[in-house]
């Protein structure tokens, strides 16, 4: 019985998937699991925001793990990077961690889109795909910098009023390794040129 379920859960999962960001309310679909690097970059530009691990320079937590919510954007919809863009502040306490140990994780979920719930799956089912990101928060500039701009306006348009006196500055997030917990099995790995190469997009043959 358990292994017929998964294997429905499977056909489920692989169906379709979408080519774009869906309307709110309306399905959503992901790439097969199979595909892990595809799955990973589906959920990264799926998400608009991100939870933040730094290791904290404040007391009483000084070198303890100190997670935080960022909002995050590979790219304007349909436009996906891979690369989760930032705007920060120095005055933010997590940016003031990265300024000392620019290392951290990020991590971001479909339970954060209409996937999970329209599905019934528990965020901490594996079925809620969901990934993790190693490597290190550091400022782009430049064009990266513009890019960054655009797919970080296009996606959280209240950025563009917030207050100039923050001295806001565009960061990414510069992964070194993916992981990727998407179903039955336990977590999978994805090299940077493999999440990369992937696209996010449902093919057309």
């Amino acid at each position: 019985m358990i292994s017929f379920l998964r294997a429905a859960c499977a056909l489920l999962l692989g169906l379709f998937w979408a080519s774009g960001s869906p309307s709110p309310g309306s399905p959503v679909w992901i790439p097969p699991h199979d595909q892990v690097a595809r799955v990973a970059r589906f959920v990264a530009h799926q998400c608009d925001w991100a939870s933040v691990a730094t290791i904290s320079t404040h007391k009483p937590v000084a070198g303890q793990p100190f997670s935080n919510a960022f909002s995050v954007s590979d790219g304007p919809r349909g436009s996906s990077s891979g690369v989760p863009y930032m705007y920060l502040t120095r005055m933010e306490i997590s940016v003031q961690d990265l300024e000392v140990n620019p290392v951290a994780s990020l991590s971001m979920s479909l339970a954060q889109t209409d996937y999970c719930r329209q599905q019934g799956f528990d965020p901490q089912s594996p079925l809620c795909a969901h990934v993790i990101l190693s490597g290190s928060v550091i400022e782009v500039n430049g064009t990266e910098a513009e890019f960054a701009k655009k797919a970080l306006f296009s996606r959280h348009p209240e950025m563009i009023d917030w207050p100039s006196d923050h001295n806001w500055f565009f960061a990414k997030f510069n992964l070194t390794q993916v992981w990727v917990l998407d179903y039955f099995g336990g977590v999978k790995t994805v090299t940077p040129e493999e999440y990369f190469q992937a696209s996010p997009y449902k093919q057309h043959y």
